[in-house]
């Protein structure tokens, strides 16, 4: 008994994964992605006929529907981040969104989370002027609430880079935290808010900002090498020099092969092997300032 159930089970998953990723026609015919290709506007079919291959452009007027369930580059890209691999992720998603663009308003297309996983790691991978660009088509796409509460984010990343006005920033994204415990809207915010600490120069509030992220939100690990890296920026910033050469370091051998690695390589490379210099005392750099002043 146990034996057929087991069968069964396994007939079930084979099927269901033979009729995923399918094209549906109008005549309930399904044609899996093996079948077809998409050049721009063209979906070119494959018919196999004994053991002659025959070539035929499909008409969209044909299409019923997709039958897709999340494509598999949507999880490659978080993956790449995870490696510090930001251009390879950018890479995988835009041939995705080339790909299923042809079938935007097609039922069951997947179009828009990949369009809109794409624009967000166009954000995540500092790619600013082509974030910006892809806004405007973002927002006139019908979003799901979480896509919206993302967007939302998007939008702060790119005002934390144009604005000044750091006050109303950080008050959005405290805003934002306190609607939600997502954990990774909670990891896209503390970047955020790291970030206008460092702009602000506010070297030591920016460094425990960046180390929440590996430490309270270490299953996004799509944000954490960036985060690790501009923590390790930030103590160079506050002259602790060996303790930022063993967070590069870490980097590089956590990391080989991607551009997080070659950047921490020359952050180790330029400070050398210096030492760390003592904190200096607030109090005291205070009053050095005023007698200088006088």
């Amino acid at each position: 008994m146990l034996r057929l159930a087991s069968i069964l089970l396994t007939s079930a998953l084979l099927t269901s994964a033979a009729l995923g990723q399918s094209i549906v026609l109008k005549d309930g015919t399904r044609i899996s992605q093996s079948e077809f290709t998409v050049d721009g506007n063209k979906i070119t079919r494959t018919v196999k006929i004994g053991d002659k291959t025959a070539t035929t452009v499909l008409p969209m007027a044909n299409i019923a529907s997709l039958d897709w369930p999340e494509p598999v580059e949507i999880a490659d890209a978080r993956d790449l981040l995870g490696q510090g691999k930001s251009e390879e992720a950018v890479a995988a998603l835009k041939k995705a969104k080339d790909f299923f663009e042809v079938f935007e308003k097609v039922p069951g297309s997947p179009y828009r989370e990949v369009f809109f996983a794409y624009v967000e790691t166009l954000s995540q991978a500092s790619k600013f002027e082509d974030t910006v660009k892809m806004i405007p088509q973002l927002k006139g796409l019908s979003l799901t609430d979480a896509q919206k509460m993302k967007l939302r984010i998007i939008q702060l990343d790119i005002d934390r880079q144009t604005s000044t006005e750091y006050a109303s920033i950080l008050a959005e994204a405290d805003s934002i935290l306190s609607e939600t415990d997502d954990s990774s809207i909670g990891a896209s915010i503390w970047t955020i808010i790291a970030d206008i600490h460092a702009k602000k120069k506010e070297w030591e509030k920016a460094l425990m900002a960046y180390l929440r992220i590996p430490v309270f939100y270490g299953t996004q690990m799509q944000r954490v090498p960036d985060a690790e890296l501009k923590a390790g920026q930030m103590l160079v910033k506050m002259k602790r020099f060996e303790d930022a050469q063993a967070i590069f370091t870490r980097i590089a051998d956590a990391y080989k092969g991607s551009a997080i690695a070659e950047a921490a390589a020359k952050e180790k490379a330029a400070i050398g092997g210096m030492k760390n210099e003592p904190e200096e005392d607030e109090a005291a750099a205070e009053k050095a300032k005023e007698a200088a002043a006088k």
